[in-house]
């Protein structure tokens, strides 16, 4: 079913699916429920309806999976709740987990379900293509690679046109990683504080979240640079954003100008100054931060950072990981956001929907330079399988106009959680763009201090009783980060809106006693 048909039958109200809220949450008792109802009508949202019925769950009994997971799965603790959900099926924007609760992602596997959970057209793609043939390796030609080649390059600028394909947002900046030191015979690589470029032994050079760093040695030759952050950082403004949704600091900055920009321009130089050699490797930046939650760079700051960084050698690499394929709205890649040309863009997640795929495009030159130098081989990138449902995710945005529906959708509610900014003092700051949010949390708007991690929690946790599932992010955990899929529609966002502030209710009533 289209977008655009969903809509018509939203509009009619002609969906025929229960919208229930989740009707167990094991975390929370009746009394809790009873007080809620107290605090008005907007504290349990009536979730919108959905024209799916899920399939009853059949498998493991949710204490032998709790089990089995003990036993035979990595010991890091990456589940979101002390419950953990377990979820058994999904359809477009929405999630149902083993008891047949339904809830709304709002963070789409971490911003990689593009289109929507199980999107019709892609699984057509998947099911026609796994009938026909799954793996040959690069050493035979198979069409889908080229079909998908012909349609992704198409959507780059020149000279971005060589395409290396791989499995990984991880395996795609180490690729990148070896390319710019094999391009520039150079070994130092910059990347920003808070930045997650992967988390494989050579990315972690580049990943700077305190989290993701070991005693050990790991990613050598990487250099770390202040994150030019406008709210967190030391200088920001009223301006500075490309956001329709700007902090609350103030400045006297003329139209044009932005000294934030200049101050972290300058940080930059001191950088490339002390802490590197004087030829470099290559710059690596996220056009937002994902994992840092949804930081944005003063407008012009990667302009002149990439001038700065081709004077000494460098060669720059824009990490589409999260930004890519129209998520931001304006533009179908992040970079473009900031008016710069890449030499080296790298993408993962979004690009196959959430099937393992991901993609190193770059210049004729620079491939060359890595062909000299190495016999760049990968037994699973570009599999008939990925390359047939990548082709069927670029179709998808393309005919059902999930860019604009980013902008527009994406724009409507960035400017309803600025409204929840100005209502709650612990709403530091609400940013982004396009379908690319972060909320960050604050004990107060004056201090900037990061709101608990255990206040952070509960709150996540009602949301999630609510039928609402968000993200985390930032150095502290403190930020919620808002990444639904592409399809998702402005009475979704009113209802997770609405989730949202009746959850903070719930914090103050808390914190109240």
């Amino acid at each position: 079913m289209t977008l655009a048909w969903r809509r018509v039958l939203r509009a009619l109200h002609l969906e025929t699916s229960s919208s229930k809220t989740p009707k167990t949450c094991p975390s929370l008792s009746r009394a809790f429920w009873t007080s809620v109802t107290k605090l008005g009508l907007h504290t349990k949202p009536s979730m919108p309806p959905c024209d799916f019925t899920p399939e009853r769950y059949q498998s493991l009994a949710y204490s032998r999976v709790l089990e089995i997971h003990e036993q035979h799965l990595s010991p890091v603790p990456t589940a979101y709740f002390p419950t953990p959900l377990l979820l058994s099926q999904g359809h477009m924007e929405w999630l149902f987990d083993y008891e047949g609760n339904r809830y709304l992602d709002f963070f789409s596997g971490i911003v990689t379900v593009s289109v929507g959970h199980c999107h019709p057209k892609v699984n057509a793609a998947a099911q026609k293509q796994i009938g026909r043939l799954w793996h040959t390796s690069t050493v035979f030609f198979h069409p889908p690679i080229h079909e998908y080649a012909e349609k992704l390059s198409a959507l780059l600028p020149e000279p971005l046109k060589v395409i290396f394909l791989v499995n990984s947002g991880s395996e795609a900046n180490d690729l990148a990683m070896l390319m710019a030191r094999a391009h520039s015979n150079n070994t130092d690589i910059i990347s920003f504080r808070g930045a997650y470029h992967g988390c494989s032994p050579y990315t972690l050079g580049l990943t700077n979240v305190g989290l993701f760093k070991m005693e050990l040695p790991s990613g050598m030759g990487c250099q770390s640079t202040m994150c030019p952050d406008v709210f967190r950082g030391p200088w920001g403004g009223s301006h500075c954003r490309d956001s329709p949704v700007q902090t609350i600091r103030k400045c006297s900055c003329a139209p044009g100008c932005c000294q934030a920009k200049d101050q972290y321009i300058e940080q930059f130089k001191d950088t490339l100054s002390t802490s590197v050699a004087k030829s470099i490797a290559g710059f690596f930046a996220e056009p937002i931060q994902g994992v840092n939650g949804v930081v944005q760079y003063p407008k012009g700051f990667l302009k002149e950072a990439f001038e700065l960084v081709r004077e000494r050698g460098g060669v720059c690499i824009a990490d589409e990981v999260q930004t890519g394929f129209g998520r931001l709205g304006s533009h179908f890649w992040g970079f473009q956001t900031h008016d710069v040309l890449p030499d080296i863009v790298t993408m993962a997640k979004g690009i196959g929907n959430g099937f393992p795929m991901a993609a190193v495009v770059t210049t004729p030159e620079i491939a060359k330079s890595l062909a000299r130098r190495l016999h760049h081989f990968n037994t699973f990138g570009g599999n008939p399988m990925a390359c047939a449902i990548g082709s069927a995710v670029i179709e998808v945005i393309k005919e059902e106009n999930l860019q604009e529906n980013s902008q527009e959708v994406g724009t409507y509610m960035l400017l309803k959680f600025a409204k929840l900014r100005d209502e709650f003092e612990i709403i530091g700051d609400v940013r982004g763009k396009g379908l690319m949010v972060g909320i960050e949390m604050v004990k107060d708007k004056a201090s900037h201090q990061p709101l608990p991690c255990e206040e952070v929690n509960q709150i996540h946790q009602d949301c999630k009783c609510m039928g609402l599932l968000i993200g985390r992010g930032g150095i502290f955990s403190q930020t919620f980060r808002i990444a639904p899929s592409m399809c998702i529609t402005k009475p979704e966002v009113d209802f997770a809106v609405e989730v949202f502030r009746s959850a903070l209710i719930q914090h103050m009533e808390r914190r109240a006693k």
